[in-house]
């Protein structure tokens, strides 16, 4: 006779952690801190460089409730105005003036600049040869390892009023341009010069995300009948949408960091008018005059705001079924 087995039921009461549980009740944080543990203690040094230069300093923003100096008692000595430099920051035209700007210039590149890299990434997707695709890809991303000066130092040369563009007009009898010192084109200035730069390098992340779209997609939808414009509309961009919007939600929660350095070369040429944004306020109206309590009001209030974009464009993303950068639950 042969034998039979019998399968032992499985003990109520005991759950796979890894599972989230089998009746779907939620995984306690000590299961979480049992399994994660190795990814907790590898992440451990980086949280440590966050806490001391990031969150520690934080504490700092207290002088923009101060009268703050710090040659007259510090932060624990120097009285507390509450929500003056507040109040004092929108009476200031310059800094509505660095707001409009910085909103300008934010919204600009969003629409001319956040595009370049994706589009950029389905170029070299689509390039058959992988020895010209590391090429151009090396091409294109070198320049974001050029620094601010170097790159401006470019610019100039090339659509500078001794330029070369201006040197070659003027040999076919027409009139020089100077764009580096035109403050009606500084806002494309810039955007070009930000796409110049960064372009190469961020069309990487949607490299890696194209990397990830199954090639069977492709091979059924060709066979269907569906041409590459088809494809690419049913299938790549699909594929890239949660890593486009998450990508976009970052960029509008970093959207008033629009350059320090950038535009503290280029705000001689162009003037205050244009070139104003968040970050050369502070430094003038902070730094260099010694209010530092005044820079530290304006700085806060710009966290605020991009913290602010972040939960209103988290909750975008939630609305269209993606996960965006934390989720609800």
């Amino acid at each position: 006779m042969g034998t039979v087995t019998v399968k032992k039921p499985a003990r109520r009461g005991r759950t796979d952690p890894r599972a989230g549980g089998a009746r779907g009740k939620p995984v306690t944080w000590r299961a979480k801190l049992r399994r994660d543990w190795p990814l907790l203690l590898m992440n451990l040094p980086m949280l440590l460089l966050v806490v001391a230069f990031w969150w520690i300093p934080g504490l700092g923003n207290i002088i923009a409730f101060q009268d703050y100096s710090p040659y007259s008692g510090g932060i624990l000595g120097s009285p507390v105005i509450g929500f003056t430099n507040f109040a004092l920051l929108f009476q200031d035209p310059q800094f509505l003036r660095a707001i409009v700007n910085t909103l300008s210039i934010t919204a600009f590149q969003l629409i001319f600049y956040f595009p370049v890299p994706i589009m950029l990434a389905l170029l070299l997707n689509s390039v058959v040869s992988a020895r010209l695709r590391a090429f151009v890809q090396g091409v294109v991303y070198l320049p974001y390892f050029f620094s601010w000066v170097l790159v401006v130092a470019i610019f100039q040369q090339m659509f500078g009023g001794a330029g070369l563009l201006a040197q070659l007009l003027r040999e076919r009898g027409h009139e020089g341009v100077d764009w580096m010192t035109n403050s009606d084109t500084f806002i494309l200035l810039l955007t070009t010069q930000t796409i110049w730069k960064d372009a190469g390098w961020g069309a990487i992340i949607f490299l890696a995300a194209l990397s990830t779209i199954n090639p069977s997609l492709y091979e059924a939808a060709a066979v269907d009948g569906a041409k590459r414009w088809r494809r690419m509309w049913h299938i790549t961009l699909p594929g890239l949408r949660p890593v486009i919007i998450l990508l976009l939600i970052l960029r509008l929660g970093d959207a008033l960091n629009v350059g320090f350095e950038q535009f503290m070369l280029q705000r001689g040429a162009v003037g205050s008018e244009v070139s104003e944004v968040f970050d050369t306020f502070v430094f003038y109206s902070g730094l260099r005059t010694g209010d530092l309590g005044y820079g530290a009001a304006a700085g806060l209030f710009k966290g605020l705001v991009g913290l602010l974009l972040i939960v209103a464009a988290n909750r975008v993303a939630h609305a269209f079924g993606e996960r965006g950068v934390y989720s609800r639950s």
